[in-house]
């Protein structure tokens, strides 16, 4: 009988988490489609970007909101120092409400805007706002649905580029999964697509072990879920910052906002968030693969695991690491061994996919519908039900 991290399909459709699950599953045969999806438009990326790129004093502006703003705070830190010293994450939350703040009609700008349904009101008004404040204004679209809002918009003009993610990344449960690593997947591509063969079988190769661990660790993570916690809190560095945001968002929306999270870096958690924790707290840990970096990291891990009573401790690693097994509670490695060492950003793909499920398994520990956490409307898969003001100043 087919079944879905030890759930056959016809539980997964009765507490109503099929959707949810499915779509956490499939994620490692979307990431080879996204990758098939950049290299068969490589040329019309390629030209568009190398257009935009030239130009003088370019700001590059990543957006979106909610979880689509957080592709771009995991991808800011890589794009600043492999590709373009120039790029921000602001999220369309923030551009709309205060755009005089973060639009700049003198200076060049490439706003790039992140979308799943791509109707989202405020991602709509930030491309318009846009378009009506910055003089010398290049856009790309990536979105997951080709008949939203912002799909239709980037037929302007040819200052605009249209991505369109494989079409099923365009999530239809509650939470978003495959959009989000579908959508950072793609602008990492884009901004390194003279090196798309290099990357090839890295990108082949982050995908089977996505799927080995998906397979093969799931009773792991849900003796995690057994624990007794009501508050979760997720840590990273640098890009994987990015994606503890993302992964505390996951877990907050999937329980319904009965599991309290939060997230930081871990040398930033130290400075009073830190207070947060009692003897029902999970403490995630996304270690990174940059040695100077997991010193701090790990320094932090046996402070934890000494010091704060019954909370418990999860490293997300890269590889198994003898030293990191010691001094936390639970370990998920993503490799047996030391093999290739990834740059934190690709590390990204594979540590969410153990948020995601993670926060499945609690929404149904809890009795939680994970495709509609929220029945009550009160949250909704694209936000609705507030104004957008025109801007006239």
């Amino acid at each position: 009988m087919k079944s879905i991290f030890g759930f056959t399909d016809m539980k997964l459709k009765e507490i109503n988490a099929h959707i949810t699950a499915k779509e956490i599953k499939q994620q490692p045969r979307l990431w080879r489609e996204t990758f098939e999806v950049i290299k068969n438009s490589r040329e019309r990326i390629s030209g568009f970007m190398d257009k935009v790129l030239k130009e003088k004093d370019l700001r590059v502006v990543l957006t979106g909101a909610g979880t689509s703003a957080f592709v771009g705070d995991s991808l800011v830190p890589y794009l600043n120092k492999k590709i373009i010293n120039k790029v921000e994450a602001i999220a369309t939350t923030d551009i709309v409400s205060n755009p005089e703040n973060y639009l700049y009609s003198d200076i060049p700008t490439l706003l790039i805007s992140y979308a799943r349904s791509g109707n989202s009101p405020e991602s709509v008004a930030t491309v318009n706002l846009a378009e009506d404040m910055v003089d010398n204004l290049y856009q790309i679209f990536l979105t997951c649905n080709h008949e939203g809002s912002l799909a239709k918009k980037s037929f302007k003009n040819d200052k605009n580029l249209l991505v369109l993610m494989p079409e099923d990344s365009n999530d239809q449960g509650f939470a978003m999964t495959g959009s989000f690593t579908c959508m950072t997947l793609a602008s990492l591509l884009m901004f390194d697509i003279e090196n798309m063969e290099e990357l090839e079988s890295s990108i082949y190769s982050m995908a089977k072990y996505g799927e080995r661990l998906l397979d093969s660790r799931f009773d792991d993570i849900k003796e995690i879920v057994s624990q007794k916690f009501d508050r979760a809190i997720f840590l990273g560095t640098s890009t994987l910052k990015g994606l503890s945001r993302e992964s505390a968002l996951k877990t907050l929306e999937l329980t319904s906002g009965r599991i309290m999270t939060n997230w930081d870096s871990s040398l930033g958690f130290r400075h009073g968030p830190k207070s947060i924790i009692d003897d029902k707290t999970l403490v995630f840990s996304y270690l990174s693969n940059d040695i100077y970096t997991r010193k701090y990291e790990l320094d932090f891990l046996k402070e934890m695991y000494f010091e704060n009573g019954d909370a418990k401790v999860v490293a997300i690693s890269d590889y198994k690491d003898k030293e990191v097994e010691n001094i936390v509670d639970f370990l998920i490695n993503i490799k047996d061994n030391k093999e290739d060492i990834e740059d934190d950003v690709y590390l990204l793909f594979n540590y969410v996919l153990v948020a995601q499920m993670f926060a499945l398994f609690k929404s149904i520990d809890l009795g939680i519908s994970p495709d509609n956490p929220s029945p009550d409307g009160i949250v909704n898969r694209v936000v609705k039900g507030f104004t957008i003001y025109p801007y006239n100043k």
